[in-house]
């Protein structure tokens, strides 16, 4: 059972008093689309360390050396020969009608109620372009958080971790630009909640709050989103280079338990409270996001009753959304935000109707299985 949470507590962490709060949630647009360069301030002092032990968290370690002889070349290690013809792949790797907006197209006042074959084909183009470029922005928000992390937190095996992701981070933003301007020769702008977002990790000062926003929530979801479009797409270009991207991505995730379980531990309930309620917020903003009200402007759809209808949809009929949250749960439960003080984040989970992922496993104990880099040369060692 869901406790109570007044207005009031949900204006202080939102900015609005209903979660579901449709003119809120539509009122936050981007309004600098059209600029290059965005200044965000960053509040952190930067952090030496004169301890220079390696392996002193042996976790850490074990993830930077996995880390070392897991790099791959995004020139040379993605076939980027392959043709794309995004009208066929796209559709096939997302075809909406089997998402929420196939909710929505079984309601007879439905903006999207009379569609046929040819709005549903560009829709699914759409809605696949605005992912990977949402994608690849998020990739550039890590690439910064990742750097300030490196700069912020007090523990050499972290510095060294950090440093490799960096790398990691740089690769992920060079493959999704290059597959959008080459292969789909187009792209949205950020989402503004996920601008936001970006802009709230970035600016704390504290180096946990980074991690939590930027390893835990922003890759976390990236992980999980990343992974089903990966199961739908038959597309071979994107298919590897999806399989390589999670492969990273869960190191990353990883790294974000490892380093904040152990410093969750020392931190009283008042500070542990003010890490729930920052997780929450960056839940609803990332499933803010995912309204993709830009693809719905872009294409003359009416936003409002588009929007309002799928925050309407029974959360049984909206699966999709739910499975982007299925890593972020449970890493908060390894990392004791679910139920700590009383149970704060567990409630506002259930709220939201994403707690149903708290015993799937964690990825502090998943990434191994995922390295595809080092499956794939292992395989082409044994064949030579």
């Amino acid at each position: 059972m869901s406790e109570t949470r007044t207005p009031a507590e949900t204006a202080a962490l939102l900015g609005r008093t209903d979660v579901n709060d449709l003119e809120e949630i539509l009122a936050i647009t981007n309004t600098d689309a059209e600029e290059t360069i965005r200044a965000v301030k960053d509040n952190a002092d930067a952090i030496f360390t004169w301890d220079y032990e390696k392996g002193a968290r042996p976790a850490l370690n074990k993830l930077y050396e996995k880390a070392k002889t897991a790099q791959w070349n995004g020139e040379t290690d993605l076939d980027w020969s392959i043709e794309v013809d995004p009208e066929k792949w796209f559709v096939g790797a997302a075809d909406p009608r089997f998402g929420p907006e196939g909710s929505l197209a079984r309601r007879k006042n439905s903006p999207v109620a009379k569609w046929g074959d040819k709005e549903w084909a560009t829709l699914a183009h759409e809605s696949l372009t605005w992912r990977m470029s949402q994608f690849m922005h998020g990739e550039q928000g890590a690439l910064i958080c990742t750097a300030k992390i490196v700069e912020t937190v007090p523990w050499i095996d972290a510095k060294y971790y950090a440093a490799t992701q960096v790398m990691d981070e740089a690769r992920h933003v060079e493959v999704f630009a290059k597959y959008l301007d080459e292969k789909v020769q187009d792209h949205y702008p950020i989402n503004t909640h996920l601008q936001l977002l970006l802009d709230d990790i970035i600016n704390d000062s504290r180096w946990d709050m980074t991690y939590l926003g930027m390893q835990i929530m922003v890759e976390g979801l990236a992980l999980a989103a990343f992974g089903f479009m990966h199961q739908l797409t038959e597309e071979p270009l994107l298919k590897q280079l999806l399989r390589y991207v999670m492969a990273d991505e869960a190191r990353h995730v990883a790294f974000g338990v490892l380093s904040l379980k152990e410093f969750y531990e020392g931190l009283d309930a008042a500070e542990i409270r003010e890490r729930q309620e920052f997780a929450f917020e960056a839940a609803v903003r990332m499933r803010d996001r995912f309204l993709q009200q830009e693809v719905w402007e872009r294409m003359g759809v009416p936003v409002k009753p588009l929007v309002a209808g799928l925050l309407d949809i029974p959360q049984e009929e909206n699966i999709f959304q739910q499975m982007l949250f299925s890593k972020i749960v449970p890493n908060c439960k390894k990392l004791g935000l679910l139920d700590a003080g009383d149970a704060w984040l567990r409630h506002r989970f259930e709220e939201i109707g994403i707690i149903q992922f708290e015993d799937w496993v964690d990825t502090g104990e998943e990434y191994e299985t995922l390295d595809a880099v080092t499956q794939d040369r292992e395989q082409t060692a044994a064949g030579q």
